[in-house]
């Protein structure tokens, strides 16, 4: 068995097991949270107990806008995981440990002396999501692009944010990477506000609107046509859907009330214009005796609420943040400005290879609108493919599980005899190699998969020279 845990710490979920693994022992909310019947905190794997109502739940986080806040409650998530269910001894164990671009310094100062001092791991390697998803992408297609140019354009849409990662020989090129300030937590909290002001109240119903958000949105690939459509009464408007909410005596977690009639919309032809006079002529096909139908009002005693346009309007904001206040560019517009701030040679390498991962690439339809909204913006000579992890969730976690069962991991880590005599990692000189993880040059050999160079950014216009070749 391995002796390396993999700790994916997202600000949404923890995803943690086993170095070597295919999947995570344990994949568990990273807060707390205390029903408003309970003083007793909730935390991790007890929180998706089905018995718990978490209706109107307060809730704690220990990360926001993906970066560490309150280390105490995150060292509290921490021991219970790694004493209850993955069930290790610290001490005789060493640790990968995903973090987020660009974290400050005082930060990483404090998640070294959490590791080291506190839980006294024996060894720590820290590494950024991107170049993880690369090295796992590349592990499973030998011959793929991806692996003959060991160049990638990784676009992670998390929990807290959505980033545009530029990747070359399993190295995250920094200065290439965009940050779109969106992500799940923003688009629930959105969906919050739409069905707050159009229903019910639900500000305080985070773990419902979550469910509602993943069970019920997807993604628009005509969103005028679609909002002429979501106008109809009856039968006709195959957006409309029914969520019901918990009533805490029956049942304790909300559910869909038709399943069948939320995925009415997949019948759409998509191939309808999107003018003004194809939205009128699909809108007259409606049936006139079928709006007297549509009259039929929520059954408040189940407490439930209708969706229509709310289903693709909160995806839609993804490629749209304008609409929703924030003066930042789209998704596609993104990914153009990172390819563009790399070299010019590897400009059509990146647009060929683009991986999507992240919980918010789930929606359906998501890399399709994404290769719609692509097209225009990318010269004609240039080809766009984009791929989506087969698990998007565990996507990155999996590519750390690679890593730490290679041979020459442990050589790569920090080790406590080297924290205790120099300090914090990230208080050392960038260019020195000293003792830094993710600073060294050093060659992982994983079978079935190219040499994975972890290299200073003087490397990385190496790629005109391999692309010569």
């Amino acid at each position: 068995m391995s002796n390396v845990v993999v700790l994916d710490n997202g600000a949404g979920l923890i995803k943690a097991g086993m170095g070597g693994e295919r999947d995570p022992s344990c994949v568990v909310p990273n807060c707390t949270a205390r029903p408003p019947s309970s003083k007793k905190w909730l935390v991790a794997d007890q929180l998706l107990s089905p018995a718990e109502d978490l209706t109107s739940a307060t809730l704690r986080r220990p990360l926001d806008r993906g970066y560490l806040i309150n280390p105490d409650l995150q060292s509290t998530l921490w021991a219970h995981l790694f004493t209850n269910l993955l069930k290790i001894t610290p001490s005789t164990t060493s640790l990968l440990l995903t973090e987020p671009l660009f974290t400050l310094p005082s930060i990483q100062r404090c998640v070294d002396e959490i590791i080291f001092e506190e839980f006294n791991f024996k060894a720590l390697f820290v590494a950024d999501s991107p170049s993880l998803v690369h090295l796992y992408e590349a592990s499973r297609r030998p011959y793929g692009l991806v692996t003959k140019t060991q160049c990638s354009l990784v676009v992670d849409c998390g929990f807290s944010f959505t980033h545009a990662a530029p990747v070359f020989q399993n190295f995250t090129l920094n200065y290439g990477v965009k940050r779109l300030d969106l992500g799940g937590k923003a688009l629930t909290n959105y969906l919050k506000e739409l069905v707050s002001y159009r229903s019910v109240n639900v500000m305080d119903e985070s773990f419902i609107m979550d469910d509602v958000k993943e069970k019920l949105c997807f993604v628009s690939l005509d969103v005028p046509r679609d909002l002429q459509i979501a106008r109809k009464h009856g039968k006709d408007n195959v957006f409309r859907c029914t969520y019901v909410l918990p009533d805490g005596v029956t049942y304790t977690k909300g559910y869909v009330k038709d399943p069948d009639e939320a995925k009415r919309y997949l019948t759409l032809d998509d191939k309808v214009p999107s003018s003004r006079s194809g939205e009128n002529d699909y809108i007259e096909q409606q049936d006139p005796t079928e709006k007297n139908q549509e009259r039929r009002t929520v059954d408040l005693s189940k407490n439930e609420f209708n969706l229509t346009n709310e289903r693709f309007l909160v995806p839609e904001m993804i490629f749209r943040p304008a609409d929703l206040g924030l003066n930042q560019a789209g998704l596609a517009e993104c990914i153009v400005r990172a390819v563009n701030s790399c070299h010019p040679h590897l400009h059509p390498v990146l647009y060929e290879s683009i991986i999507l991962t992240g919980g918010s690439t789930l929606f359906p339809r998501f890399a399709e609108r994404l290769e719609r909204e692509l097209r225009p913006l990318v010269p004609d000579e240039y080809q766009v493919k984009i791929s989506t992890q087969e698990d998007p969730i565990l996507g990155v976690w999996r590519g750390g599980s690679l890593l730490a069962s290679s041979p020459d991991f442990e050589a790569m880590c920090v080790t406590k005899a080297e924290y205790e005599e120099l300090g914090s990692a990230s208080e050392q000189d960038f260019n020195s190699f000293s003792s830094l993880s993710l600073r060294r040059s050093i060659q992982i050999n994983i079978p079935n998969a190219p040499l994975m160079h972890y290299k200073s950014e003087k490397f990385a216009l190496q790629g005109k020279m391999m692309l010569k070749q």
